[in-house]
């Protein structure tokens, strides 16, 4: 991606400056339960204010079909505060005269924060309309929200394209900057780990993987896929029969492209999916009829563990098994504490292993946790991102000043 313009690059003081967050955040009790993505958008909130700007927030909450309350942004605005320790100006509308007359009350290290994006149907549906009321409310758009800069909705894509100045938030050049280094200049040994539930979700960055990593080491839902590729029973473990053709096929390239390709030696298995059932561990090739694979064993887990040992670069995207359930936790812990320990450079791809990370205390380990999986994913397997191309060149904006100069 071509390097874009970033919220340094321009002058934002006395200016009204409409930021994309993402505080798509699990609200319990009416507080935020978890504030990890608020804490990240901070460097930018903070640098604006810092710099007199009269800061516009917009983010969606949830997905709501027109207004809920239950999904309403007060207590993402109540906790934000205490965050900044200033007041945050909360509306209830996200368009509207009233919402247009707070933006124009604005001061210098003010900050608004709109409602929930999503009540209004015209974010999603990218409507240009919406996407009109939302660009007047402000001089400068900026983009801080990676984890919906692959969607080309309203806010991220709809705004930025009628703005006249659109630049990239110091969160979300922070998430390129590290997805590019992975691209581009990784350490090697680099090995990428890789696991959640559905081949299909991953089809396109393993193939990438297979081009530019030393290992690849599998786990979660997904191996069962690759295991019955190889012929191996899998009795009643997830499996998606449309992918077993190219999960062979990805297999064969890992060996011609001299990949070390992993593939558990031993599953953890039980009757069913919930808390307190039967299991067992057994070997990945003799998984009873009637039983489903749940995590990787414990002999996998060491092998992982001590692979791990030689990295320069991890990356990890997506658990090992349902770690949310105890007695199938033990992969997916084995293997956040041998990528915490490494002593390699490593970036995780947000979500269900970002969850992993935090449950088990281990996110101030990490060289980089990404707050947009689903995004992380996109830019790896060479995807272009809407919320990111249109925003304005680098390269293209400093050749017109030099032609606007000479």
């Amino acid at each position: 991606m071509a390097r874009k313009l970033s919220v340094k690059d321009v002058d934002v003081r006395g200016k009204r400056v409409l930021v994309r967050v993402d505080y798509n955040v699990p609200i319990k009790e009416g507080k935020v339960a978890d504030d990890i993505r608020i804490e990240a958008s901070l460097p930018t909130i903070k640098y604006l204010l810092d710099n007199n700007a009269k800061v516009i927030l917009m983010t969606h909450l949830g997905r709501p079909t027109g207004i809920d309350e239950a999904l309403r942004l007060n207590p993402v605005a109540t906790r934000l505060s205490d965050l900044l320790n200033q007041p945050v100006k909360k509306v209830d509308e996200t368009v509207c005269t009233n919402v247009t007359a707070e933006a124009q009350a604005l001061k210098p290290g003010e900050v608004l924060l709109l409602e929930n994006l999503r009540f209004n149907p015209g974010e999603k549906a990218n409507d240009p309309k919406f996407a009109q009321k939302l660009a007047k409310l402000a001089d400068i758009y900026v983009n801080d929200a990676f984890g919906t800069a692959h969607r080309a909705h309203a806010s991220t894509f709809g705004v930025p394209s009628i703005m006249p100045v659109a630049v990239a938030g110091l969160l979300l050049e922070k998430e390129l900057e590290n997805l590019h280094y992975i691209l581009t200049e990784p350490e090697r040994p680099f090995y990428a780990v890789l696991g959640g539930s559905k081949v299909s979700d991953k089809i396109d960055v393993i193939d990438k993987f297979l081009d530019i990593v030393d290992g690849l080491f599998t786990g979660g839902g997904m191996l069962f896929t690759f295991l019955k590729a190889k012929g191996i029973e899998i009795g009643k473990s997830i499996v998606e029969e449309s992918q077993v053709e190219h999960a062979k096929r990805m297999m064969e390239r890992a060996g011609q492209n001299n990949v070390d390709f992993y593939l558990p030696t031993d599953v953890v298995v039980a009757e069913d999916k919930e808390p307190g059932s039967e299991y067992k561990v057994v070997p990945a090739d003799e998984i009873p009829a009637d039983w489903m694979g749940l995590d990787i064993g414990p002999e996998t887990s060491k092998l992982y563990s001590e692979k791990m040992t030689s990295a320069k670069t991890i990356f990890w995207n997506g658990p090992m098994g349902v770690f949310e359930i105890e007695q199938f936790a033990g992969g997916t812990k084995a293997v956040a504490l041998a990528i915490a320990n490494s002593g390699a450079t490593t970036i995780v791809g947000g979500g269900d292993s970002d969850r992993a990370l935090r449950k088990f205390g281990l996110e101030e380990k990490i060289s980089f946790v990404s707050t947009g999986g689903g995004a992380s994913l996109k830019v790896l397997e060479g995807s272009k991102l809407p919320g990111v191309e249109v925003l304005q060149d680098k390269e293209e904006c400093l050749e017109q000043a030099r032609e606007a100069g000479s």
